[in-house]
């Protein structure tokens, strides 16, 4: 095996509005799985939002270079001790959970993803945007066999942060539904939803026509500007931007009682006086709620797969190659790309 490989390496935080290169092609050492860990050659990576927000320093990581990139499909090809040695020659994927204690209260109960020693994938240990990646064996999840590998990619973190966001709503069959933002994750959620929710209505807010457009392909019974009023009131809004001007409009669509849960991991300090406008009485008066969404844990990924494996989901993609990635993450920052973006790496 050769002793380095090529891997797009972040060494620091960047201004996207000013630079286009944030991530540079290097070679850098192979790495090699240490006990109980898979070595992986990776066949695809998604490109996220969360990686712009590692690149401007919102969720930075606390270490440099690293490689981001944590929606990995790709191959077993080495075991450390401990590890399973027949998983060699697996098609696995990894997803943004990477390590976690394993021992506190919220490890017990299965939500890893609160656990204070949270590790993630591409942030605080090298992902997906290289040849090979080294992971815990058990945040290694075999994949449905009808997906292709950049197919496959996007389920990863956009799906699986997707399934919990939908989850997390408490939302019923029949019960309207809104996403503001339609993205890799919204897309994803619409897909399950017109599975699952067979008789729920789904309401789109977006900025972009394009991607109102997209949404009323996939089945959306309305689409709306941002700061757009929906026809009827709803249950639940899942809101997938990085911005706080949805946030406020969102609230204003809630029915009664209803929840606003935002699938974000940080959001852009640009507007936030637009917070300013939130008006008791309008936004969260009769008893509407706001719930966030806090990273994923292994049994969403698992359970999303499950699904995913169940009803055929297959996202939309646009496919770059590894050294194109600059480009996909400044593409996703502009917006206006339908679907989810992945990297072909083999």
């Amino acid at each position: 095996m050769a002793d380095s490989m090529r891997a797009m390496v972040l060494r620091g935080v960047h201004d996207l509005r000013k630079e286009r290169e944030p991530l540079t092609l290097e070679q850098v050492p192979m790495p090699a799985p240490g006990p109980g860990e898979l070595l992986l050659k990776v066949l695809a990576c998604g490109v996220c939002h969360t990686e712009l927000d590692e690149i401007e320093g919102r969720t930075a990581p606390e270490e440099y270079p690293v490689i981001p990139g944590h929606e990995v499909v790709g191959v077993v090809t080495e075991t450390g001790p401990g590890a399973d040695v027949s998983r060699v020659g697996e098609r696995v994927g990894v997803g943004w959970f990477y390590s976690s204690c394993g021992s506190c209260r919220y490890c017990r109960d299965g939500n890893e993803n609160l656990c204070t020693d949270f590790r993630a994938t591409g942030r605080d240990a090298d992902g997906g945007y290289a040849e090979f990646m080294r992971v815990p064996e058990g945040s290694a999840f075999a994949l449905p066999g009808h997906l292709s590998n950049t197919g496959a990619a996007p389920l990863l973190c956009a799906g699986a942060i997707g399934y919990r966001s939908l989850r997390l709503t408490g939302i019923m069959n029949g019960d309207d539904l809104g996403l503001t933002g339609f993205g890799g994750s919204a897309h994803l959620v619409m897909k399950m939803v017109r599975s699952k929710y067979p008789d729920t209505d789904v309401y789109v807010f977006a900025r972009d026509p394009e991607e109102r457009d997209f949404a009323l392909e996939l089945g959306a019974v309305w689409t709306g500007d941002t700061c757009g009023s929906a026809p009827v009131w709803l249950r639940a809004v899942i809101d997938t931007t990085p911005v706080w001007k949805p946030v406020v409009e969102a609230l204003r669509n809630l029915a009664p009682g209803g929840r606003l849960v935002i699938n974000a991991i940080r959001k852009e300090d640009a507007d936030h006086d637009y917070l300013g406008r939130l008006d008791y009485t309008d936004h969260l008066w009769m008893e509407r709620e706001i719930k966030s969404v806090a990273n994923v844990s292994p049994g969403d990924i698992s359970s999303f797969l499950s699904l995913a494996g169940e009803l055929f989901l297959e996202p939309e993609v646009t496919e770059f190659e590894l050294e194109e990635a600059n480009e996909a993450l400044l593409q996703l920052r502009r917006g206006g790309i339908r679907g989810a973006k992945v990297l072909k790496v083999d």
